[in-house]
């Protein structure tokens, strides 16, 4: 039995048959007409019916930001908490309930910027979380200001002549931060999008997943290279574990290691050259091949920008070594007594 299966387990299965209307709240979506976030709802509400898990088992935890409003739609428990420290709540939910299925929902500056800290921790640790992080490349809830992922050179009304900032990179920053799981999806995409959260949720451990999303009023269009079907074929690198990385009209380009000096590059596929096409391996207990295939896309234009799963690997998971050790503490020393702690000589007087 897998570490995935017994995680699995200890969550408990839904009664009856469920179907993407028991995933859908009493509440009225109030995001801006045309918002991807919408896409995004409609896909989770309809992969969770997959899971079979019982609802009242089911968590989401969101920051502040436009998608942290996502809870409120969910038919399961949920807490829209505080800015950035959504994964640090949901640390605690997981570790102290693992019959719990526990999702977090934040976007690029509640994640990047005052919640940076918490992301890069919780992944590190590999608790047993799934990280959806919306990112629209801008501050939507408070109109409009440059956020951690804008482009260089970005007018905003917090930055008039453009941002000076280099932006953060979701998925490299995830991977350099030795995170289990890492993936990058498109609002606008059901299928692929579908397909991820499912990998997502079978992998045990945090696993991120970076969801590309459209702020049609104060970013519209940051994607559209990606989403129109003719410019999207040069410009989209989807990854295959096991499958040569290949893509364009024909799939006539593909990705190499430059033998010089070790960096991937993409090139035009030759019948001398298609043998050297790098074949994508997201289990590779190395993280170096990972990371430079999250470098790949240009920054402004987004060609070659990589979508999938960049790295899927097997850790220990803190849940679980955090429950052994707890056991092992009962089994040596037997169960505490609160009071008599409380009441013990170990004190402190505090005088001047």
């Amino acid at each position: 039995m897998t570490d995935a299966d017994t995680l699995l387990q200890l969550v408990p299965k839904a009664e009856g048959r469920q179907t993407m209307k028991d995933f859908k709240s009493d509440q009225e979506v109030r995001w801006c007409p045309g918002c991807g976030d919408y896409a995004v709802l409609a896909a989770v509400q309809g992969f969770m019916p997959e899971l079979g898990l019982a609802r009242e088992n089911i968590v989401f935890v969101s920051g502040i930001g436009c998608s942290s409003r996502f809870p409120y739609y969910m038919n399961t428990y949920g807490m829209h908490s505080i800015h950035g420290r959504a994964p640090a709540i949901a640390t605690g939910l997981a570790t102290s309930r693992r019959d719990l299925s526990v999702w977090v929902v934040t976007g690029d500056g509640d994640a990047l910027s005052i919640g940076g800290n918490h992301l890069i921790h919780a992944l590190r640790r590999n608790v047993n979380l799934k990280i959806l992080l919306f990112n629209n490349r801008i501050y939507g809830l408070t109109k409009g200001q440059y956020s951690p992922t804008s482009e260089v050179g970005k007018i905003t009304k917090s930055t008039p002549m453009g941002s000076l900032d280099a932006p953060f990179n979701p998925v490299s920053l995830a991977i350099g931060a030795e995170a289990s799981f890492v993936a990058r999806t498109v609002d606008s995409d059901r299928k692929h999008l579908t397909e991820v959260l499912r990998q997502a949720a079978d992998h045990p451990g945090t696993a991120l997943v970076e969801i590309y999303q459209n702020c049609n009023i104060f970013n519209d269009g940051a994607f559209e290279v990606l989403k129109d079907r003719q410019r999207a074929e040069e410009a989209v690198i989807r990854l295959e574990h096991g499958q040569p990385i290949r893509f364009g009209a024909d799939r006539s380009k593909g990705v190499v290691r430059d033998p010089a000096t070790g960096d991937l590059k993409v090139v035009a596929v030759t019948p001398e050259n298609e043998a050297d096409i790098l074949v994508h391996d997201a289990h590779s207990a190395s993280p170096t091949t990972a990371f430079a295939l999250s470098r790949l896309a240009d920054p402004d234009t987004l060609h070659h920008t990589p979508i999938g799963v960049f790295r899927s690997v097997g850790r220990p998971v803190y849940d679980t070594l955090m429950a052994d050790q707890l056991d092992t503490a009962v089994d040596q020393h037997g169960k505490g007594d609160l009071a008599a702690l409380l009441a013990g000589g170990d004190t402190w007087t505090v005088v001047g």
